[in-house]
């Protein structure tokens, strides 16, 4: 590693031009000025030309130069980001279930057109990949539906969502029968959701399997463009439903006593959250 006194001294050299004039300016002497010069000739070779009453630099000081800028640059950085955390600067990155993310993403993209050096980096994700993203930096926050028990992970209740049986709006008789019949439109987690929920709404019947399945996708804001066009029901979390664009196209059922998932946020327990993740965290509690 290159002294950075030696840098600095080899900087104010250059923006003086004169040996004496940088002494002066750093508070040593002028044969320390010289030292600090000769061990990074040494090490990189001819720096200056000294010729009478003027130094001209040469293309290895160039180089050396440009370097000294880049790493000021670099601590200027660091400095903004580790001291000057801004409300309304900087990235605000966060990763969620695509229920929820339908929801959320707009919001966010609200929050930066009201601050626009904001900068909203978001994906969806399973629930496992979301708490490997937070433990892996790549994240500052995340949402997940199972309360991780890692303790490198704060967890914080952040909302509820129900499950909800939607068929095509059309399609007002749901029960046992009348289901098996439409046919069931699935997804990633379809089976697991459907058999929680129904088994709420009609406990005597058979399995979700005993119904012949319709249509699969796992893009979460395309199911249910089959129930709307009455291909088929689904169940989903609430959150997509609500994102759906055509809502007079499907119908949700009234499934009695809910089957309800908790929204965790999480964060890495090992350091404070930025004050933009923090504007951003009370942003989207006030409008969900």
């Amino acid at each position: 590693m290159i002294n950075p006194q030696w840098l600095h001294t080899f900087a104010v050299l250059v923006e003086k031009g004169n040996f004496t004039r940088t002494a002066e300016a750093i508070g040593i002497t002028q044969a320390a000025v010289s030292q600090h010069i000769s061990r990074l000739e040494d090490r990189y070779g001819t720096l200056f030309l000294r010729r009478t009453r003027q130094l001209e630099i040469t293309p290895v000081g160039e180089n050396l130069l440009t370097y000294v800028k880049e790493v000021e640059c670099a601590q200027k950085r660091l400095q903004q980001k580790l001291i000057h955390d801004d409300t309304d600067t900087g990235d605000i990155s966060l990763i969620t279930p695509g229920s929820i993310g339908l929801t959320l993403y707009p919001l966010l993209l609200e929050l930066q057109e009201a601050f626009p050096r904001l900068n909203v980096r978001h994906r969806f994700a399973p629930d496992n990949e979301i708490v490997a993203s937070i433990l892996a930096n790549e994240h500052e926050l995340g949402m997940v539906t199972l309360k991780p028990t890692d303790p490198r992970i704060t967890s914080t209740y952040f909302t509820e969502e129900p499950l909800e049986l939607v068929v095509p709006a059309s399609q007002k008789n749901t029960e046992w029968p009348d289901l098996q019949k439409l046919g069931f439109i699935s997804h990633p987690d379809g089976e697991a959701m459907a058999t929680r929920l129904l088994s709420r709404k009609c406990p005597d019947s058979p399995s979700i399997q005993e119904i012949p399945y319709h249509g699969f996708t796992n893009q979460i804001s395309l199911i249910l463009e089959p129930v709307a066009k009455g291909l088929g029901f689904t169940v989903i979390p609430q959150y997509a439903r609500k994102a759906f664009e055509r809502q007079e196209d499907i119908y949700v059922v009234e499934c009695g006593s809910q089957v309800v998932d908790t929204i965790w946020l999480i964060h890495r327990a090992e350091w404070p959250l930025s004050l933009r993740a923090q504007k951003a965290i009370e942003f989207l509690k006030g409008k969900i």
